[in-house]
Formats: C-alpha cells, structure tokens, sequence
C-alpha cells in the first residue's frame, strides 16, 4: 500500500507557536468511494492559528492546518457516482462522521454524537494518524463529503465560503432570516462581511454593528444598510428593542448586555464568533424579553451545498486577499492585527 500513496507537498507547523514551513505528506491510496482534488486555492482561518499554536490544547503535531479548500477532481474511486477528473470541487469543515446518529441522518453532520472527522487535525487510519488539511497540493476525501462549486462561481473568493460562508448562512436560513426583519450584524471581519452579504441577499434589513466608523464605511459598501456604533451608548439606546435577530460574530469574550438589549421580544442573538466561554450574561435580560442566547457551528454537508448554490444564484463571493503558500506566516501576523479584508487565501499553484 505505501507505494499507492500520493507523496504531497504541505506546509505544517511542528510545535507550538512555530512557524508554518515546508514538509511533504502521505496521502491515502484513492479508494472506491474517495475523490482526489488538486489544490488550487486554500482559505485561511482564525482557527488555524489557534491550531498552529495549540490554544485550545487539542493540536496533534505536525499539524498541515486548512479547510476551506477549492480545486478540481483529479481522481475519483471505482463507486464514485457524482464527480469525474475535471470537475471543480470544494471541501470545507469535515470529511466525515459516524453517519448514523440522529443528528447525521438529519444531514446535521457537524453535530455528529459520536464526533466528526475534521479536515485536520483529527484522528483517522490515513497514513500519519491524523487527518492534514489544504496547505497542501492534493487532498482525498470521500465522496460524500465532496462539494460541487457552481459554473456561475470562480476566482479565490470561493474558498472561504467553505467555513466563514457556511458559518454564517447556516444560522440565517435556521432562523428563517428574510424579508420584513431586521438584521444585526456585529463585527465586520472574515465571518461578519459574509454576514452582511447573506442577510442582505435573503432580503433581511441589515444593520452593520461596529465600534469601528471606518468598518461602517465598508460594511455599506458589501450591502449593509445602516449601520450602528456599539461605542455610542446614545445611538445602541436609540435602537434599543428593534431587531429580530443578530449575528454575533466577535471571536473573544465580551459583554453581551448592550447587544441583548437591542432585540425585541422573542428576537434571537446567535454567537458564531467566540468559541471560548462568555464571563457576562445577564439572564434578567433574556426573562424579561423572552429574548433567546443561541449558537450555531457550521453547516451539514447538504446544507453546505445549499449555500454553494445560493452564491451561485446571487453571486456571492468572499472578499479576499491572495497570498502565495511562502506567505503565511506573514498572513497569520497580519491576522492577529485585523489587518485583512477580509480573508488571506492561499494560490496553491505557488507550491506546485
């Protein structure tokens, strides 16, 4: 069998808050069910920092970090159905799960029970132990946890609708976000810009909630129609009770209760931002308003193809910034200084 793996070239990290440098992998022989994609474009995200410096202590080293990953198929299996050498495909979050759980056979694949199988970073029988994701040239996958890319979509900016996209379409489609409501967007980052895109898209009214006056100036351009400063407690009292849903997409601990207070009732607040405990809720806040605290991870495989469609339909693309793969380092620095918009996405071909 070591003779049928694919020898790839990848970036990892070895060790906590190490560089990101050049290495080779092995992938797994193609099998009947598995699709092999080359690599053209690899998004960057926020999690693949924490994994690169084991903040949540759960990195296995060597970690090759990526999962927003677009390319097209250049090998597919005995069994494989859906997809041909040729085809664009995309692989985002997951490449597997247990499939029988009552969450899996909802298609709610990124709640599987028993645990899903990450694009990196998960324990697996691939050769090296662990799975490694798209800082890489080639990936093999299974097929039912390939993504079909819509004709209508090219260009980098379809990487990061693998993981930012799905992350905030999934919460706005549960919801039912649409027409007649009013929409909240807070942060304007890799997560909040697609916020903006889908909510407008979907019809919603769409409030960009930021400290930041230039972020506002943006935030209209990508299709907001208001926007609201957090740091004026005249302007967040002034909208106090009217919106029906927010997006809450700050990747850190912060206090909820200005937020809270700008929902009607029976309106919702969805964290997506901050996977980390939050120190100050107020739970008078939720009583009386009959207001709800939610989250939402990713997107179900199913689900995920459902936003790739619908960015088909609307032309929706990420706002990015192209790096070359010897660019990373550089990338995540910058990252760590909000200094992207709003995406860093990898041009694989410069590891060819």
């Amino acid at each position: 069998d070591y003779l049928l793996m694919s020898i790839t070239k990848a970036y990892c990290a070895t060790e906590p808050n190490a560089r990101v440098v050049p290495t080779k992998i092995d992938r797994r022989p193609v099998g009947p069910k598995d699709v092999q994609i080359g690599i053209e474009y690899c998004g960057v995200c926020h999690t693949d920092i924490h994994f690169v410096n084991n903040d949540w202590g759960m990195t296995n080293y060597p970690v090759v970090p990526g999962h927003e990953i677009v390319g097209r198929v250049t090998e597919v299996g005995s069994a494989v159905k859906n997809f041909i050498p040729g085809d664009r495909a995309a692989i985002g979050c997951l490449v597997d799960s247990c499939g029988v759980c009552g969450n899996c056979e909802k298609g709610l694949e990124q709640y599987c029970l028993n645990g899903f199988t990450a694009t990196y970073n998960s324990e697996t029988s691939d050769p090296g132990g662990f799975t490694y994701g798209g800082y890489s040239t080639s990936v093999v996958a299974k097929e039912s946890f390939v993504l079909r890319i819509p004709d209508s979509l090219t260009g980098p900016g379809i990487a990061p609708l693998l993981c930012a996209g799905i992350t905030t379409y999934s919460p706005l489609r549960n919801w039912n976000i649409g027409k007649g409501q009013k929409v909240g967007v807070i942060g304007l980052g890799g997560l909040g810009h697609m916020g903006v895109k889908f909510a407008r898209a979907l019809g919603a009214q769409v409030t960009m909630i930021t400290s930041s006056e230039q972020k506002g100036e943006d935030a209209r351009m990508l299709g907001a129609d208001e926007v609201l400063l957090s740091s004026s407690v005249d302007a967040l009292t002034k909208e106090a009770g009217s919106f029906d849903f927010l997006l809450n997409t700050i990747p850190v601990d912060h206090d909820l209760t200005p937020f809270l207070e700008l929902l009607k009732t029976d309106g919702t607040m969805c964290v997506v931002g901050a996977i980390e405990p939050l120190s100050k809720v107020n739970a008078a806040q939720l009583i009386f308003g009959r207001r709800s605290l939610a989250g939402s991870l990713i997107g179900g495989i199913s689900e995920t193809q459902d936003m790739l469609n619908f960015c088909g339909e609307k032309n929706i693309l990420s706002e990015v910034e192209v790096i070359r793969m010897d660019e990373i380092n550089e990338a995540f620095e910058r990252m760590r200084q909000n200094d992207v918009k709003y995406r860093f996405v990898i041009d694989l071909a410069s590891l060819a």
